[in-house]
């Protein structure tokens, strides 16, 4: 083992969602651990913002134009960043969205839509980055989960059938890489402020008091707070740790 497991010197992360919130926060904790960041994202002007952010850690980072659920604009950023890089060790499919509503309410198009986005996304991007991974002679896959992939809530059914089918995928690709030197696991956020959760806090304000009520830790995270799991995924501190979710969420999950 290195002299500092936790070192991503010269190590290549491609970030899908990498542009704000979570991406953001593992982005930049990453970066600050070595890596170079592809963030791989649809909203170019928020891409070129997370870029600078990251740059401003003193690491390299480009943009590319990611959409998950388009094989061939992954194939493309894939691409730009094997170009840029030379490579790739480190996928985080961190790109996800959600709808809330009661189940009986819940337009077909956007069960789709979210189901697609969360778990067919994570499968396209692994897909495309795994071979490139390989190459490398192994590497680390983060895919983002959620507390809901443990438990669910009656306002966000596709939202939550998703992220628990992370969780298999996860297992799944764990199994099957690890003879190629890959080790796949997952992160299980609970509540941290960002674009996401304040719409829903927009939906339900009251939830915000209640919530950090529940939490163990009393109170909401911050998206920087997955850095440190992220950067442990990552790095060779973890190469005996495949196929497991973590939960981050200040103990909401345990209650």
């Amino acid at each position: 083992m290195a002299a500092n497991p936790f070192d991503l010197s010269g190590k290549v992360a491609f970030i899908t969602g990498g542009n704000g919130g979570l991406g953001l926060g593992m982005g930049i904790g990453l970066a600050e651990a070595g890596a170079s960041i592809v963030v791989a994202s649809r909203d170019e002007a928020k891409t070129r913002n997370a870029v600078a952010q990251i740059e401003a850690t003193g690491a390299s980072a480009i943009g590319v134009s990611c959409d998950v659920v388009d094989a061939g604009s992954i194939a493309s950023a894939v691409a730009q960043a094997v170009e840029a890089f030379g490579g790739i060790d480190i996928l985080i499919n961190n790109s996800g969205t959600s709808f809330r509503a009661q189940p009986e309410d819940i337009p077909e198009d956007e069960w789709d839509r979210v189901i697609d986005t969360n778990l067919k996304g994570p499968f396209l991007v692994s897909k495309a980055v795994y071979p490139e991974i390989k190459n490398r002679g192994g590497g680390k896959i983060i895919n983002i989960g959620s507390m809901m992939s443990i438990f669910a809530s009656e306002y966000a059914s596709p939202y939550a059938s998703s992220k628990g089918g992370i969780v298999q995928f996860t297992k799944a690709c764990a199994i099957a890489w690890a003879k190629d030197n890959i080790n796949v696991n997952s992160i299980l956020p609970g509540w941290i402020h960002t674009d996401m959760t304040g719409a829903f806090l927009k939906m339900y304000p009251e939830r915000e008091a209640l919530i950090a009520d529940r939490t163990p830790l009393a109170r909401w995270g911050q998206p920087h707070e997955l850095a440190g799991t992220a950067v442990f995924l990552c790095s060779a501190a973890s190469d005996f740790v495949t196929g497991a979710s973590i939960a981050v969420d200040g103990g909401y999950s345990i209650k």
